[in-house]
């Protein structure tokens, strides 16, 4: 039986104002990825971002082939859990359907601050079964309210390993954000034999694009802070990467070989915490 998306009796519900004259990241994402459920807003901080890298759509959808290669990979590594921090949009091979085709009884916990996402993640979750799916409408800089959530740990066994993904959140989160906090805050949480997935922007192959995508995501009221390798390997402390390390999305271990027009503005990372 699916687990309902509604939060517990005596939870507060999250606010659901939708301000649509604001651009969001998950709406200017969904609108990359060629969805439908965006605003003028969205389509607009899109057109800038263009500018900066007319390759962005290429670049949103090596994120999601890597997302589905490293939920396959820790769901064949035995991992039957996962927090999904800064989902998004609903689209095509979601993670809890990635895991599940592998391993039905995955559980899977979706965490955005969007309320669009939210409401499209209830009928999702309504339309059939999805197995203990939940999503949680939650702040990511707030992560000590995360763990703390009721519907969370409904879902999450937080005494066996849970695969924890980061995926195009991080260069969201710029330094007064505390990204590491984030982090070392959900590795404490987890137990060893745990896993981290992340994705990060970079300049360091593209100082000019880095910087211009940057410049556009700032420009339309969307905090971003794109990182240095070095930099993002800072965040990582307190896992230990696994093959292929810290990499460009299409290198981090491909289905075929890796195309030579790969994007270079966002590297890949898997880590098991020890």
């Amino acid at each position: 039986m699916s687990e309902k998306v509604l939060r517990p009796t005596g939870t507060p519900a999250p606010a659901t104002v939708i301000d649509t004259s604001v651009a969001h990241i998950a709406r200017v994402y969904d609108y990359f990825l060629g969805g439908k459920d965006n605003f003028p807003a969205d389509r607009e901080a899109a057109a800038r971002i263009l500018k900066g890298n007319p390759g962005m759509r290429d670049t949103c959808r090596e994120q999601r082939e890597y997302l589905r290669r490293a939920v396959r990979f820790l769901t064949n590594a035995g991992i039957r859990q996962f927090i999904d921090i800064g989902t998004g949009l609903p689209t095509q091979e979601n993670t809890h359907e990635v895991a599940q085709a592998i391993a039905p009884d995955a559980r899977v916990a979706y965490i955005d601050n969007d309320p669009i996402v939210l409401a499209h993640a209830r009928v999702l979750m309504a339309d059939q079964d999805h197995g203990r799916t939940v999503f949680i409408h939650a702040d990511a800089r707030d992560p000590d309210a995360l763990l703390a959530d009721q519907t969370l740990r409904t879902v999450i066994d937080f005494s066996q390993p849970v695969g924890v993904l980061l995926i195009g959140i991080l260069h969201f989160m710029p330094d007064h954000d505390r990204p590491g906090e984030l982090i070392s805050g959900l590795l404490k949480a987890v137990p060893d034999g745990s896993f981290l997935a992340i994705s990060h922007g970079t300049p360091d192959y593209a100082p000019e694009v880095g910087g211009a995508v940057q410049a556009a995501y700032q420009a339309s009221s969307m905090p971003c802070r794109v990182r240095t390798a070095d930099e993002v390997m800072g965040l990582l402390e307190g896992v230990e990467l696994v093959d292929p390390g810290l990499v460009l999305l299409a290198e981090w271990r491909p289905d075929g070989p890796v195309p030579a027009n790969r994007q270079k503005i966002t590297y890949a990372a898997v880590g098991r915490k020890l």
